[in-house]
């Protein structure tokens, strides 16, 4: 399906003006960037990468497309010429998917000509925006997991599509598997489930709903032990499976004091190798507290999908740098917005990470031009993607998610507090003779990102 229509009205108008001033065709750079973290966050997540190859290779107008832009009159005829020939051809870089960044991160840059380059902003911001924001939310919940499998079960509280894509973004961050169907057949994410209160209140009685639910899944299955009287429940399905139930899970209730009762109980029956699940609304906060409490997984729904209280980034899009022409070899101009709490950064640079003796990650240096000769002690972080509108980026979603345990792992142990707290490295901007300059990300104030 083209992905070419998701995206802003002004995107197209910015391009059709561009042509009438012979602008177009200049070679620009765009740089995918946040001013700052979520208010609190020690770090963020990158996701979305995999989702966006896909979105440009979809980038496409075909004559439906091409119709309603004219007939609605967002068009004109030289610009929808163009739009039906519109394949990327430019260069793309940035952090690899499950990378964390900081304020200031080059998280993608995008090399083209302006047109080709332009209308790929709003569907680039959309994915990037909405799944690095689960992949934040995933990573603070899995660092409080103590080991624990976290289970992805947010489907039924957002819109369909982005549920699917919730589910990724969750997985590279260290969510182990998902409920959602449509994810695992496109995603190859392992799926789980077993059955809801509706099940159990179907059948005459628990005892009923309890052998028909194993009769079909096995003994190895997950039992809902409380639609009635939780302690009879952990008893019948022991009972009904000689002490061989494989799980059971708790949605109500104080889960800490539940779940300390119910292992109590299934030790004493002998059921001691019998899991327990609990959901209810879980965060990184209850998740925390239950760290002390004999639970073997957490199902995360509404507060994992919506970013736990931050469903976006604030990454925008910028414009860093141009030709001073449309000559192939015209000399580059960095720009960027000089508007107060929106100043850009322009030009091109080169992100690294610089590390101490110990291996731990010290500073988030961004620099313009050429970048110095790695000493030994930074990681350089920019990866290629496109070139010359050729994909070249390799990495699967597996990859993702080793990606972002060993960068987490290089992190300052403080960037797994869930406490709220200042990005965990300092971003240090270098100007292109390498010397340290201001920062125009450094306590940026809480705008609205246009």
């Amino acid at each position: 399906m083209t992905t070419a229509l998701l995206t802003d009205h002004y995107e197209l108008t910015m391009v059709q003006a561009a042509m009438k001033a012979g602008t177009a065709q200049r070679r620009s750079l765009f740089d995918l960037f946040t001013r700052r973290l979520p208010e609190g966050r020690r770090y963020g997540v990158v996701a979305g990468l995999g989702r966006a190859i896909e979105a440009i290779d979809n980038f496409r107008f075909g004559d439906e497309e091409i119709a309603f832009l004219l007939t609605n009159d967002i068009i004109h005829d030289e610009l929808a010429e163009y739009l039906a020939n519109y394949r990327f051809t430019g260069d793309i870089w940035g952090y690899p998917e499950g990378e964390v960044y900081f304020p200031g991160s080059p998280v993608l840059s995008v090399e083209g000509t302006f047109a080709e380059a332009c209308i790929l902003e709003t569907v680039l911001l959309s994915i990037y925006n909405h799944d690095s924001a689960i992949a934040a939310a995933a990573s603070r919940m899995t660092a409080m997991d103590g080991g624990r499998s976290c289970v992805e079960m947010g489907a039924r509280r957002t819109q369909e599509r982005s549920a699917v894509a919730a589910a990724r973004a969750a997985y590279v961050a260290g969510f182990t598997s998902t409920s959602n169907l449509e994810a695992g057949r496109t995603y190859g994410i392992p799926t789980i489930g077993t059955a809801a209160h509706s099940f159990t209140l179907l059948h005459d009685t628990e005892e009923d709903a309890f052998r028909a639910q194993i009769a079909a899944l096995g003994e190895n299955t997950t039992l809902l032990v409380d639609t009635y009287d939780v302690e009879a429940a952990i008893r019948l399905g022991v009972e009904l499976t000689d002490g061989r139930l494989g799980a059971i899970r708790l949605a109500s209730g104080d889960l800490a004091i539940m779940a300390r009762q119910a292992r109590d109980l299934l030790d004493d029956l002998g059921a001691t190798s019998t899991k327990i699940m609990v959901t209810s609304d879980l965060d990184e906060w209850q998740i925390a507290l239950l760290q002390g409490s004999p639970v073997d997984g957490y199902g995360v729904g509404t507060s994992l999908v919506t970013g736990s209280g931050h469903p976006t980034c604030g990454f925008v899009y910028k414009l860093v740098a141009r030709a001073e022409s449309e000559e192939p070899d015209a000399p580059w101009v960095p720009v960027g917005k000089k508007s107060k709490g929106k100043n850009t950064l322009g030009g091109r640079k080169f992100a690294m990470r610089r590390l101490g003796a110990d291996g731990r990650a010290e500073t988030e240096v961004i620099g313009l031009g050429t970048p110095p000769a790695n000493d030994g002690n930074d990681r350089e972080l920019l990866v290629p993607i496109y070139r010359g509108g050729e994909l070249v980026y390799t990495a699967t979603l597996d990859d993702a998610r080793r990606r972002h345990q060993e960068s987490l792992a290089e992190l300052p142990l403080s960037a797994r507090r869930i406490s709220k707290g200042d990005p965990a490295l300092e971003t240090l901007i270098l100007d292109a003779e390498g010397d340290e300059t201001t920062n125009p990300y450094q306590a940026a104030p809480i705008v609205t990102n246009i």
